[in-house]
């Protein structure tokens, strides 16, 4: 009972989600393993299963978070406006979410538009990408991928739950395009 307890004052406290490693090693003078951590964590989130603030899981770890449905009434408490994002800036996060890792010229080859420093530049200081290397051509464009921070900002625990990208009607899937050649060569 009591290390229920511990725990949710340690996510409740916590500014940042807090991984299972983390947990151990905060708890480790009590004594408690893996399993009995899981087990605990299962117990917090049926314990919130009917209240305001819901346990989750996200890349970083657990976390405490007010549920989607409250959103209405606890925006009150922050009047400034959330920052709207351009069509052109969420393109360029769809691009860099999907095809990971992408230098710049890719983003423009796939938009078919220079991507703005300023686009850049603000998924960067929102920390959503970051450099994760070089691409070996001349130049050595930096390769953009998605950090934990995106992760935790948009919920997920990883990429793979992201959904599946929406094709174009008049796009074919790799497995359809095969198929219809093997159709013209039949």
């Amino acid at each position: 009972m009591m290390m229920k307890q511990i725990i949710e004052a340690l996510l409740l406290a916590s500014p940042e989600p807090l991984d299972d490693r983390q947990l151990l090693s905060l708890l480790e003078d009590e004594g408690l393993q893996r399993q009995g951590l899981e087990e605990v964590l299962t117990e917090l989130a049926d314990d919130y299963q009917d209240r305001a603030l819901q346990l989750v899981q996200v890349a970083s770890g657990w976390r405490f978070q007010v549920r989607r449905e409250m959103a209405p009434w606890v925006s009150r408490l922050f009047p400034e406006k959330v920052g709207r994002y351009s069509r052109a800036l969420l393109e360029t996060l769809a691009i860099i979410v999907y095809r990971q890792p992408v230098t710049r010229g890719d983003i423009e080859s796939i938009r078919g538009v220079t991507v703005s420093s300023n686009i850049m530049r603000t998924l960067l200081d929102r920390e959503w990408i970051r450099v994760v290397g070089h691409k070996e051509v001349p130049g050595r464009p930096a390769l953009y991928a998605t950090t934990k921070i995106f992760l935790n900002d948009f919920n997920l625990q990883s990429l793979s739950q992201l959904p599946p990208i929406a094709m174009e009607e008049d796009e074919e899937t790799p497995q359809e395009s095969e198929a219809e050649a093997a159709r013209a060569a039949g």
